[in-house]
Parts: C-alpha cells; structure tokens; sequence
C-alpha cells in the first residue's frame, strides 16, 4: 500500500489550501475549500483575508451580494457554509436534503406536544407560504421584520425540555431553518457590518439560479471527489465527520470515485487507511515557508476529524468542549499556537511549542499585518476556546 508522510499531507494542504500560494479571489478560495465556515460571520472575512493577498471586506460583499457568485446555505453536518454555485447545487442534494425531512417531523411534533397547533404539518405548509409570500413582496427581511406580516412567528417554542441545555426559541427561528433547509430561502445580507450575525432572508428563487436537481447517490460521489481533491488523503472517520454521511453511504462515494487506499501518515506513528483519488497519487512539491494566522472554524483547521497529524496535542486548548475550533497560528502546515483580539485591537498570540527564530518572526509580523487589517474592528470569535480567551483577557 502506497504511503502518504505527514510531510506529504502538510505539502498538500498548503498548496491545496491556499495557504503557500495564495489565491487570486474569493470565489477561488471558496471553490478550493469546498466552501467555507459561515457559522461565524466573521470567519468567512478572514478566512479569505489569509488566502489573498490583498484582500479587502468589499470583495467578498461584492461576491454574495451583488454578483451573487456566492451564496450562504446550510449544508455539511447542519453547518452554514458560504460555497459557489456548483458546490451549492452538489452539497444541497448530498447533505442538505437529507435532513429536511427529519427537521419537519421533529417541529411538527413540537408544535402538537406544545398545544400550538392539532395538526402541525397543515400549520407549518401554512405559516411557511405565508413567510415565502412576505419576502417575495419585501425582497429581503430579518426575522423581526416578517412577524410584523406573519404574527404566528410571534409563538415560542421550549427546545429541548428537561435537559440542562433547554431554552425557549422564536418559532420563526425554527420555520425560517426549516426553509433553508429546504433551499427555499437564503441568507442575504447582514443586518450590521462583516461581523454581525444577525442576516436579512430572501426567497432562494430571487437571489439566485435554481439549484439544478442531482440524484443524491451521484452528488455525494461529487462532494467527496472535491473533498478528497483538497483534503486527501483522508480516512472513513474524516470523510463520515466532515458530511455527516453514514459509513455506508461514504463507503458507496468511496466506490464512486474509485479512490485508493493508501497509508497515511499519524502522530502516534500507528499506520491509519486514508483514501486518495486514483488520479492525485503522486507527490506534491513541498512549498517554501509559510505561515498563517487562521480563524475560529477555519475549514482547513475543520476539515478533518483525526487531527493529530496537524494539530498535535493542542487540542484541548484550541478547540471547545464541542468541538468548535478557535483561532490557530500555523507554520509549514502544522497548528503551533493560537492568537486572539485584545478590546483595543491589538493580535495577539502565543506559541504552544518551540519554534525557530525565523518562524517567531514571522508569526510576529502576521500578527501586526492582521491587527493593521482589522484598523480597530474587534472581533471575538463566536465560540470562545480556552487559548483565546486567556489571550482576549
């Protein structure tokens, strides 16, 4: 069996992931990742700013709001990921659908079990036409500015009773999921500036192409050949955590593909099976070095599920108890410290290993060009980490 060194695997993650070379524009960056992670407003923003080399907030705004060459939709493990056209297409009918049934059924049963409604599927068609008819007449709206026209979304709904997580939420948060899930709405444009969470919808018909229908089969067979061309070589455990597929459903895009088991290399030196696409077996040059100073939920810190060979043992202090990855500093494809914003703007980092006097400098002098990029923006990450908050405070 051919072995891929965890040499080889960083080689191919800087070149692969715009880190060594950089990109020539936000769409490129985008389509090379498979997309990127949009559950915080602000890792799209800088998540491009460390592949571009002159990258400005107006050119990603450019791309989602006014070519609309990119667009905002749900989709790898109920995740928002901002991904061009053609990802949208593949991913919606690989992942998104998936879950649109079990999204129904679920507030469906919500809305009977908590007496808002006898018959919640009639209630739901109802509510959601009405919704989808308030935003073809106001082109985009928030939340707040579709209850004034949909008073049901007014309801609050208690989620996950009895457990030390339960919290009451708005039923337009739950329906307005629902149609997204469903790729009937998109998100437009923030209601604040780059770093605002807070989004105005529109119908997906008005914002963009019909998605073209894809039998899922042949999508996820798609997905996982752009993700194995970017993340490869990956094993089942990645590839069934980065989807959210069954073993079952991956081992059949495995097949589709007709990808190649290889050995890849691990930190604990144990020899771990990945996959590679039959025509991407041969090496990568490795490229000079680089360093970066990546976002919370960066999609190269987030594209895989067994880490060890990027992330050593840096975990526990870079990642929260769920799994959300905070800001990391990274030299010649390896995770070696984080960073985080202080209230007055300033980058700061710390480096969690020893490094060469080279690599400490670099890492200084990335850290005044993002503090100089922000210009007193301050962003704190949406899921604080341990590291970043120590540095924050």
């Amino acid at each position: 069996m051919m072995r891929v060194s965890m040499a080889q695997r960083r080689a191919r993650l800087a070149r692969r992931h715009l880190l060594a070379v950089p990109a020539s524009s936000v769409d490129e960056v985008a389509t090379a990742l498979v997309g990127i992670h949009s559950s915080d407003p602000a890792t799209v923003h800088l998540a491009a700013r460390a592949r571009l080399a002159d990258f400005d907030v107006a050119h990603m705004e450019h791309a989602l709001y006014e070519r609309r060459s990119l667009v905002r939709m749900l989709g790898m493990r109920r995740t928002m990921f901002v991904v061009d056209h053609a990802t949208a297409a593949v991913m919606n009918a690989a992942c998104t659908q998936a879950l649109a049934a079990g999204e129904r059924r679920r507030l469906t049963k919500l809305l009977e079990d908590q007496g808002i409604t006898a018959d919640g599927a009639k209630w739901l068609r109802r509510v959601e036409q009405k919704a989808l008819s308030a935003l073809a007449e106001l082109g985009e709206a928030t939340a707040s500015e579709l209850t004034k026209v949909v008073p049901e979304f007014k309801r609050r709904l208690m989620m996950g009773e009895g457990k030390t997580w339960a919290a009451e939420a708005g039923v337009s948060t739950r329906v307005l999921f629902l149609l997204a899930t469903d790729a009937r709405i998109v998100r437009g444009r923030p209601l604040g500036s780059w770093i605002s969470s807070q989004y105005r919808w529109a119908t997906a018909e008005s914002w963009i192409e019909p998605l073209p229908p894809i039998e899922p089969a042949i999508a996820r067979a798609e997905l996982l050949r752009r993700w194995l061309y970017a993340f490869g070589p990956g094993t089942l455990r990645d590839i069934t955590w980065w989807t959210g597929w069954t073993q079952r459903d991956a081992k059949v895009a495995l097949a589709a593909v007709e990808a190649v088991e290889v050995e890849v290399g691990h930190e604990s030196g144990t020899p771990v099976v990945g996959y590679l696409l039959p025509d991407d077996t041969a090496s990568v040059r490795a490229p000079k070095a680089w360093v970066a100073l990546l976002p919370g939920l960066d999609p190269t810190v987030m594209g895989w599920k067994e880490r060890d060979w990027y992330l050593g043992a840096h975990a526990p202090r870079l990642f929260d108890r769920n799994g959300n990855a905070g800001p990391t500093v990274w030299a010649d494809g390896r995770v070696i410290g984080g960073w985080a914003q202080r209230a007055d703007g300033q980058v700061v980092t710390e480096l969690l290993e020893p490094a060469t006097r080279p690599i400490a400098a670099a890492v200084a002098d990335e850290a005044r060009r993002v503090t100089t990029w922000l210009d007193g923006t301050v962003v704190t990450p949406r899921f604080g980490t341990p590291l970043e908050k120590s540095l924050r405070a």
